[in-house]
């Protein structure tokens, strides 16, 4: 699963984040190869997860923005088991080592606001030791290549990624990918 990650992110870099369902065929439809799901229930998830699959895109599921399920073990549990994204991404510590220990590809989502959190983050990356990390906001180089660097971990660059240049300034300072809900950044 891991590998998967990183050779769909290797052919195409640009991740469609999905914050909007109405946006979801959209992103199926974009070159993007990965969709980081931002949105659902514990009602449609299950759906939503089975119709990217079918159009041949990985998904990953934001645990902490699906509404109806706990944020613990027997969620992630259920989720990996019956529902069956490629992965999981989580701002919780907590939840990347369980999932690490269930083998689900497991994406940390830090926010980047001070020298503070830098150092909290790099810290929490060592411990927790995720698959990989998205950094927001996104339009950071300096601190994607210090991450990067510091921990040798696959970087994502998320949020206020606005276009073409801020995409490319990301990669170019060390991050594998961005993830956007600029539907025009998909087609890039």
């Amino acid at each position: 699963m891991i590998k998967h990650f990183f050779h769909k992110a290797q052919d195409n870099p640009i991740i469609a984040a999905v914050n909007d369902l109405d946006k979801l065929q959209m992103a199926i439809e974009s070159p993007s190869e990965i969709i980081f799901l931002l949105v659902g229930n514990i009602l449609n998830l299950k759906e939503i997860v089975d119709t990217v699959k079918a159009a041949n895109k990985h998904i990953y599921v934001h645990l902490d923005l699906m509404g109806g399920f706990s944020k613990d073990m027997m969620a992630l549990k259920y989720i990996n088991e019956k529902i069956g994204p490629d992965g999981i991404i989580t701002t919780k510590s907590s939840l990347i080592k369980i999932a690490k220990e269930m083998e689900i590809f497991a994406i940390q989502r830090l926010f980047i606001l001070d020298s503070l959190s830098l150092e909290t983050a790099i810290r929490t990356i060592h411990s927790a030791k995720p698959d990989a990390v998205e950094l927001l906001p996104g339009i950071m180089p300096k601190i994607i290549k210090t991450v990067h660097e510091k921990t040798s971990t696959a970087v994502v660059a998320g949020g206020l990624i606005q276009n073409k240049e801020d995409a490319i300034q990301s990669v170019k300072a060390g991050a594998m990918a961005i993830s956007t809900s600029k539907e025009e950044v998909w087609y890039m």
